[in-house]
């Protein structure tokens, strides 16, 4: 479940300590962690909060503060089946009709690698409980980097 921190906008990712949660699984249950995000999700994330901000002034007394940043209208959580059935209206409408919602997650994952950035900090950004998991998965992007750098040592012994 995501949530707000009190008066900023930092965002969190609270972990219930269940399967499929969000957050570590090196965290206690119930806790939050602030990961570092790049500034075009801060961006939106605050126009987000904005947004909010102005339906809790709209709403005055009749406002039931969540502390959620996401919510349905009737400000509960979203149902995760509920957000694949949104995702799949946005897909639709760009083009992307094979595209599932977790594939951004693996689009996020293989673009960090083809970048360069070192397995162990791509696993700290996914989550995973382990390098394994992230070099077993992400072998394939993996090896297009060993490609290159091989590449790259033939042309300097060249």
């Amino acid at each position: 479940m995501s949530t707000w921190t009190a008066a900023s906008c930092t965002y969190g990712k609270r972990s219930s300590g269940s399967a499929g949660s969000f957050g570590s699984r090196s965290q206690r249950p119930g806790t939050l962690a602030n990961d570092p995000l790049p500034a075009i999700p801060v961006d939106a994330l605050r126009e987000h909060r904005a947004r909010q901000a102005a339906d809790w002034l709209a709403a005055g007394s009749g406002w039931r503060a969540s502390g959620l940043v996401f919510t349905t209208a009737t400000v509960t959580w979203i149902e995760p089946r509920n957000l694949n059935r949104h995702w799949y209206s946005l897909r639709t409408r760009a083009g992307l009709l094979s595209v599932r919602f977790h594939d951004l997650r693996h689009t996020c994952v293989t673009l960090l690698l083809d970048a360069g950035v070192p397995p162990h900090i791509v696993q700290a950004i996914a989550g995973h409980s382990g390098i394994q998991v992230t070099t077993s998965i992400y072998a394939h992007a993996l090896q297009e980097e060993q490609r290159k750098a091989l590449r790259s040592l033939g042309e300097r012994l060249a």
